[in-house]
């Protein structure tokens, strides 16, 4: 399977006031199931256009392997159908006047194919995404799910180097969505194929991908697989992104490190006695599942009232209260407190993201306990 390059690539819209995209260096390795996220109107659909050859760049380039699909400086644009790529879009785009079987077998009697050829690679590629049962059937009789597996054997049963999908789920219901998800990973790894994949939705991105590529404003912020997308976001936007509920983030901003009603210890005095070099950052972001609760005060805790609890199902959220400070706290255990209780929110070292005012992530190392005390007595002479 191929790898895909692209190289300072910039696509300009006439009369736009900035690039759609600006400058992107990525590459999907070869046999690579890869995520374009991001917010709505971030670029990542004009990206898979472009790569599909729907869209011509206006800078940089575009080599599949060692061949350059798309060039401005070197003059050079190979056209969609010779470029060896897959795509299925989000309305699947069948065609509605033929059968499940026609539909699949489309794109290999344009490659004239013979006839006995067809029918045996047809049918492999029905009976692989389970749709064999549907072959005579038409698109108007199918599901939603049942006519995106159409879609994607069509574009499978012609082997594709690439296959690109935009927003392949977005037209699903809950539960179909996730069935799809689990399809689309099989299909990942039984055909092998270099899969590149346009969503907004993190979820998604996180179930199916081997590896994220965050887009925002027509940039590329971060790539990573998905743990480490989640687990060390190299800045604030990729932070409040990715993560539902959302990180919480604490503003360190202002020298105001007491809080409203008084309590002994604030939120932020509780993390800044801990660090040496607390004043480089403007805020310092806590992830909800990673609060711990505890009945009694233990290291590295403040005290909170509860404000709400919300079920969703399976799950738990908690708002919590000090002052004019709230973070929320995701639990799969059901709560055995109640609201307007007192609680300590005891904030690990370990799950603590820092942020420069740039909003670049920052790498600080907690003090040894020893040291813990009399940082919190610079922390307060400081503010004083």
């Amino acid at each position: 399977m191929p790898t895909i390059t692209l190289s300072q690539l910039q696509k300009t819209y006439p009369g736009a006031k900035a690039p759609a995209v600006k400058g992107l260096d990525l590459t999907v390795k070869d046999g690579e199931f890869m995520c374009l996220l991001g917010p709505s109107g971030c670029g990542k659909t004009t990206i898979l256009r472009m790569i599909a050859g729907i869209e011509h760049t206006t800078g940089g380039s575009i080599a599949i392997d060692d061949q350059v699909m798309d060039s401005v400086e070197h003059g050079c644009f190979i056209p969609p159908e010779k470029r060896g790529i897959g795509l299925v879009f989000q309305s699947y785009a069948l065609w509605p006047h033929m059968t499940v079987e026609e539909n699949v077998e489309f794109g290999l009697t344009l490659k004239k194919l013979p006839k006995q050829e067809r029918k045996e690679r047809c049918q492999d590629v029905m009976e692989k995404l389970r749709i064999a049962n549907y072959a005579k059937r038409y698109p108007s009789q199918l599901s939603g799910g049942q006519q995106q597996r159409v879609a994607l054997a069509r574009m499978l049963a012609v082997n594709p180097g690439v296959l690109l999908l935009d927003e392949p789920l977005s037209n699903l219901d809950a539960a179909l969505r996730l069935e799809m998800r689990a399809e689309l990973r099989r299909i990942h790894q039984t055909f092998g194929t270099t899969i590149v994949f346009v969503s907004h939705d993190q979820w998604e991105a996180m179930t199916l991908a081997t590896t994220i590529a965050v887009m925002s404003n027509g940039e590329l912020q971060q790539v990573g697989t998905p743990d480490d997308i989640y687990a060390k976001p190299i800045n604030r936007f990729v932070a409040e992104f990715i993560g539902t509920p959302k990180l919480n983030m604490i503003d360190f901003s202002t020298n105001t490190f007491a809080n409203s009603k008084g309590h002994h210890c604030s939120i932020k005095q509780e993390i800044s006695h801990r660090y040496s070099d607390i004043f480089q950052i403007e805020h310092c972001g806590i992830r909800p599942e990673a609060i711990v609760l505890h009945p009694h005060s233990v290291p590295n805790s403040v005290e909170m009232q509860v404000e709400s609890i919300m079920p969703t199902g399976g799950s738990w959220v908690v708002e919590l209260l000090q002052g004019e400070s709230r973070l929320f706290h995701s639990t799969q255990l059901r709560p055995t407190y109640q609201t307007g209780d007192s609680i300590h929110c005891e904030l690990p070292d370990e799950a603590l993201h820092f942020f420069a005012p740039n909003g670049e992530r920052l790498e600080l190392s907690p003090l040894p306990k020893e040291s813990i005390w009399p940082n919190a007595t610079r922390v307060c002479a400081h503010l004083a």
